[in-house]
């Protein structure tokens, strides 16, 4: 479980990311977070993983009090938190199996990861990985040859190789075509579905956010403004996301 108890962020120019945000999140959920640029989205899930640090407040996940780690013990911890950019951050001159292999690396002595020295279990890994995702045919082509929606998919394999129970989607479809996003979230829907894995998506797409996930958070100037069954989404809420006008809060998942 994921838990925020009155977290707020404020950054060094003074300003707030996030105002006494008080959530939980249940292993195996699927949430779609939306807001206008700028809103908090961001800032939200990059505090679970601690790429950004917490002001005040505390932040629980899976027992563990994330703002107390360091060294050794944060590693460890991002060892069970995947991270999708919008950018795939992936090495294009290498094969999709190569990148997927990279999410090895952390757990390699040096001189294996100098020499390129992967284990059968390993490459057989990633081939899986690849295959879940619908592009184990790719897998020996370069990731500069490939289209934006399959290199998203080899990020996405590569995060389901680290074995996650949480994975973190920012802005994941915002440089895919609406086809192939929608394929995109597709494959998250189902990797929630089939592996139980936690997911958490900033997305811009409120169509495609209302049509995948589970529940919706809508944040606006840091503050959750609501948060709620994706059924539960009416115009009127979308509303007080965007245009700040008020509405009932709907009760969380």
């Amino acid at each position: 479980m994921i838990e925020f108890k009155h977290v707020s962020k404020t950054y060094p120019n003074g300003t707030k990311g996030l105002s006494d945000v008080n959530l939980q999140i249940q292993q195996g959920e699927f949430v779609g977070i939306i807001g206008l640029s700028g809103a908090g989205k961001s800032t939200l899930i990059r505090t679970i993983n601690r790429m950004i640090d917490i002001t005040d407040g505390q932040l629980i996940v899976d027992d563990i009090d994330v703002s107390k780690l360091s060294g050794a013990s944060l590693r460890k911890f991002r060892r069970k938190i995947g991270m999708i950019f919008q950018s795939f951050n992936l090495v294009t001159r290498a094969t999709a199996i190569k990148n997927v292999l990279t999410s090895n690396v952390p757990d390699m002595s040096f001189g294996k990861v100098l020499l390129g020295l992967f284990s059968k279990e390993q490459k057989l890994d990633a081939l899986s990985a690849l295959d879940k995702v619908g592009i184990l045919d790719k897998a020996y082509i370069r990731c500069d040859q490939l289209s934006g929606g399959q290199q998203q998919r080899v990020a996405l394999a590569r995060t389901l190789n680290q074995n996650p129970s949480i994975i973190l989607a920012d802005e994941p479809v915002a440089a895919l075509d609406p086809v192939t996003a929608a394929q995109v979230m597709s494959d998250f829907k189902r990797i929630n579905n089939d592996m139980n894995i936690t997911i958490l998506i900033n997305i811009h797409h409120v169509d495609l956010a209302l049509s995948y996930a589970k529940r919706i958070i809508g944040i606006r100037a840091g503050e959750i403004v609501y948060d709620g069954p994706t059924s539960q989404v009416t115009q009127e809420v979308l509303d007080s996301i965007y245009n700040g006008t008020a509405v009932p809060q709907a009760g969380g998942c």
